[in-house]
């Protein structure tokens, strides 16, 4: 009993410093000058992912890479089939009224160099630096065309930015980046070990562990972000939410971690998962080309379809 209470703090640590270091970091950006918009793209983007970095991080150093690949590859898929279906089934998801298809376009081409970089058999600091030429290359492309097509002002980008506070006092920004900087390895290495020893009491691997246990609990802010979007009509946020999640996790946190050391690749993960976090990728075709919405019938597919997979892998 103890891991899973284990497992279940250090993910709450993990989600609350990864908001407060979001928090701090985006209000101290912001107090020194840094434009909105650069935060927005950057910081915002980066902070959010932290819990997963932190836990590929930690994993690595561990040799738990089975845990650092099914979170990324997890994630993923939990993203598309959970993430957009749990809200649907509470309202409709007007994606219809979105034009994501430059994003969406991007996301599937990180899908596709992740895979073939994967039957590699190891990500090593070479994969690493190409994933995060990649991402570099999305983000180019993203700060100009928001320069080239903002209409609005300063103010209206700030709003953008729930975390924003310009009037927010120093004591307080410090406070946030501390326990942010504080929180987020004690949670990763509180999840990471003790992930470990239920796989070890249960007789799973540690990739299945990753792909369902931790994957889903670092989609915890991605779902509620995506809930809330649904419930304010905001089908924009909510699929450029999961499109955004799923290009960093791929492009970001295992590009980065390859640095900690290489990552092997389960050949499980060749012959299943990847295909199954690709094929769930390219069920949102509808929604982002054919501008069809995510209607509650929808909804319970795409919910229906995360459950037999876990149901798979258990």
């Amino acid at each position: 009993m103890m891991p899973w209470l284990y497992s279940a703090l250090g993910l709450v640590i993990l989600l609350l410093a990864g908001d407060a270091l979001v928090r701090g970091a985006v209000n101290l950006s912001l107090r020194i000058g840094i434009p909105a918009l650069i935060v927005s793209l950057t910081i915002v983007a980066f902070g959010t992912s932290a819990p997963e970095l932190l836990i590929a991080v930690q994993a690595v150093h561990d040799n738990a890479d089975g845990i650092a690949m099914g979170n990324v590859v997890g994630s993923n898929t939990a993203n598309i089939l959970l993430v957009l279906g749990v809200p649907a089934l509470l309202r409709t998801l007007h994606t219809s009224e979105c034009d994501s298809r430059k994003n969406y376009l991007f996301m599937i081409g990180a899908s596709l160099l992740f895979i073939a970089l994967a039957f590699v058999g190891t990500f090593t600091w070479v994969s690493g630096i190409i994933l995060l030429i990649a991402l570099f290359g999305v983000l180019f492309t993203a700060f100009r065309e928001a320069r080239a097509h903002r209409a609005a002002g300063e103010a209206d980008e700030l709003e953008e930015i729930e975390e924003a506070d310009p009037d927010m006092p120093y004591w307080r920004i410090g406070l946030y980046l501390v326990l942010g900087l504080a929180g987020l390895p004690l949670g990763a290495e509180l999840l990471v070990e003790n992930a470990t020893i239920i796989a070890r009491m249960y007789g799973l691997s540690e990739t299945v562990i990753g792909l369902t246990l931790v994957a889903v609990g670092t989609s915890l802010p991605e779902l509620a972000t995506t809930l809330m979007a649904a419930l304010r009509r905001q089908a924009d946020v909510a699929l450029g939410n999961v499109i955004g999640s799923n290009m960093f996790n791929l492009l970001a946190i295992i590009g980065i971690a390859t640095f900690v050391g290489p990552i092997s690749v389960d050949p499980e993960f060749l012959r299943f998962d990847l295909w199954v976090m690709l094929g769930a990728s390219l069920l949102i075709v509808p929604f982002v080309f054919l501008r069809q919405d995510i209607t509650r019938l929808w909804g319970i597919m795409l919910t229906l379809l995360y459950v037999a997979y876990v149901w798979m892998l258990l």
